[in-house]
């Protein structure tokens, strides 16, 4: 015979201890709440966007995210009183119950090491993502698809502005 309290206390204690141990070694295990029937907490793919676009733009030598329509578009949309060009320019998410992942369009600067400037925003865009919404990141795609020379007008910003002819 099995002495109930004995047998209530034991999940119990061995639930809290899991999940101490869990929560310090790893942030993609899911939250008590989620696993003791607290409630629940889902994030839209906008705030994991949102979120690597920002991380994306803090690395040095990243000088812009998107394609060339969508740099375009942001550009006529920042010179719009009011209005802002969205952090989540040039990013695209795909986010599950514990899992996302992350694709990004980028511009680099002129004189960047283009394989130590994607391993560094790769590595910004996980820590950031994982830190701030606890989800695993589990591929950060990156698709360099311009450089930016200062001087050149060639980012999209300012054509038919220039000051060659006046």
């Amino acid at each position: 015979m099995t002495n109930p309290a004995t047998t209530n206390i034991a999940p119990h204690s061995t639930f809290a201890a899991g999940d101490a141990d869990q929560s310090a070694t790893s942030t993609t295990a899911a939250s008590p709440a989620q696993s003791s029937g607290q409630g629940s907490t889902s994030i839209a793919d906008v705030v994991v966007q949102k979120i690597a676009g920002v991380a994306a733009r803090e690395v040095p030598g990243v000088f812009d995210l998107g394609g060339g329509a969508s740099r375009a578009f942001g550009a006529v949309k920042g010179r719009i009183p009011g209005a802002s060009a969205s952090a989540g320019q040039g990013v695209s998410v795909e986010v599950g119950q514990k899992q996302t992942a992350v694709d990004l369009q980028m511009v680099v600067e002129y004189g960047s090491s283009i394989p130590e400037l994607t391993k560094n925003v790769r590595n910004n865009v996980i820590d950031t993502v994982e830190q701030m919404t606890g989800l695993e990141v589990v591929e950060v795609n990156i698709n360099v698809n311009d450089v930016h020379i200062p001087g050149d007008g060639s980012d999209g910003d300012d054509q038919g502005t220039g000051d060659r002819v006046q």
